[in-house]
């Protein structure tokens, strides 16, 4: 089984090209539709952001090639190991691009059960894991690949019967709107008033007492917002005894301004500013800032928010907002608990048009949910706007495309899953161990 290493990073390059050339393609929307770069130059692009991933796949198989060991320990341990380590840094080099992880091909299934202890990176392990158990149950037709495969599902679904965290309170009432605004109509200054009007209408019809509105909802920093306006928000959320989260840009300073949600209604005023930003698309790394003149994305130079923002307190919980991307980064999720009974994601993938974005999102919501033991609720422009349990179960959503609001009844829940205390560590030392006992193993039988 074992080749080459030069030939396994070809292998694990060639994989990654298609893996990323398929899944994220909705690069290239956001580039040529939206951002105002022509085909050709888009296209490029976005196969070159596609070949930069891909060498993280590249680099796994190489790794792999280079431990020695027996096929079968190979399979389940060194494989696994060296794509996890490498997803891993995926997810943090150059502020990270942890998207199409293996682990999220578990929600839904069994080994999904591992989530709350291990986070999307330990289900990767598992899943590729038992992948190997599967290959070496075919081709080796040795009894053993079935009873690691049998035990390792079981122990998953075993482990989805736990219930690591508890409802706390009543459940709240939650709106969840959904205005629908095309994106290249999104900042002309003739449809503001158009845009005001969506929201405010979707906001005063419902008597829910937790009203969110998707990201940059009003397309206008909030100091320069119409006072009646806000007011008139304000109004719909005291009216119901609640709160309004309000997704819109804000600025401290001429030259400081930030992706924010606000509140209104009962609670006192409060501020999340999105912490993890898109390169190019909301900050642009030093050194590039012609890209600016190549991009037409309004407010690209976002200003980064502190990570020790602490649960806004509405409608008689504590939400953990989070803006969009940020919803990727389960390990910077987890810095809000357990002090936050309800995830709250506020999104805007309009950016991407009709790809497979909002869908690959909707699922890395669901894996959010089932990490922390928290229902999830996401708010989005275009879709997709839906409710999670904490089993990653989607309770509701409002078909793509269409203005709407969802109304849910949202409980929160207090409490820690082992993930939230531990994060990423137990799974990135234990894909170390990994390569270490598959390589004293090899070593044993050699000295034999």
């Amino acid at each position: 089984m074992r080749a080459a290493p030069r030939a396994c990073f070809r292998s694990g390059f060639a994989f990654g090209l298609g893996l990323f050339g398929g899944g994220v393609s909705w690069v290239y929307v956001s580039l040529s539709q939206f951002g105002g770069m022509p085909a050709p130059l888009a296209g490029l692009a976005t196969f070159l952001f596609c070949a930069f991933i891909a060498l993280f796949p590249a680099a796994a198989g190489w790794l792999q090639a280079r431990v020695p060991a027996a096929d079968g320990a190979r399979a389940c341990l060194v494989i696994p190991a060296a794509w996890t380590l490498f997803e891993w840094l995926r997810g943090w080099i150059l502020t990270g691009f942890p998207w199409l992880s293996a682990g999220y091909a578990a929600t839904g299934w069994p080994p999904q059960g591992y989530a709350p202890l291990l986070g999307a990176y330990g289900l990767s392990f598992i899943t590729l894991g038992a992948a190997g158990m599967l290959w070496g149950l075919v081709t080796k037709k040795k009894i053993r690949f079935l009873v690691l495969l049998v035990a390792v599902v079981g122990v998953g679904q075993a482990l989805r019967t736990v219930d690591w965290t508890a409802p706390v309170g009543e459940p709240v009432r939650a709106a969840l709107l959904q205005g629908n605004i095309e994106q290249e109509m999104k900042f002309r200054a003739e449809r503001y008033a158009r845009i005001l009007e969506t929201y405010a209408r979707l906001a005063e019809e419902t008597s829910a007492r937790l009203i969110i509105l998707p990201e940059t909802a009003v397309p206008r920093f909030y100091d320069g917002v119409e006072p009646e306006y806000l007011a008139r928000l304000d109004a719909a959320a005291k009216r119901n005894g609640g709160d309004l989260l309000l997704g819109v840009p804000y600025r401290e300073a001429q030259d400081r301004y930030y992706n924010s949600v606000v509140t209104l209604g009962t609670a006192p005023r409060q501020i999340y500013h999105k912490v993890h930003l898109v390169p190019f698309g909301e900050f642009v790394p030093p050194g590039f800032g012609w890209v600016l003149h190549v991009l037409q994305i309004p407010l690209s130079d976002f200003s980064r928010g502190s990570p020790a923002q602490t649960p806004l307190a509405v409608a008689g919980q504590r939400v953990a907002v989070n803006i969009c991307y940020e919803d990727a980064f389960g390990d910077e999720i987890a810095r809000s608990l357990p002090e936050a009974t309800l995830l709250v994601n506020v999104s805007n993938v309009a950016w991407f048009g009709d790809s497979l974005a909002p869908s690959q999102h909707l699922q890395i919501a669901r894996l959010r949910a089932i990490e922390t033991g928290r229902m999830h609720l996401t708010a989005a422009n275009s879709g997709v706007t839906a409710a999670i349990d904490r089993d990653g179960r989607v309770l509701a959503q409002l078909p793509q495309f269409a203005a709407g609001r969802l109304e849910i009844a949202a409980q929160g829940y207090a409490g820690a899953t082992p993930y939230v205390r531990l994060r990423d560590w137990p799974t990135l030392v234990g894909a170390l161990l990994a390569l270490a006992i598959a390589s004293l193993i090899a070593a044993a039988k050699r000295s034999r």
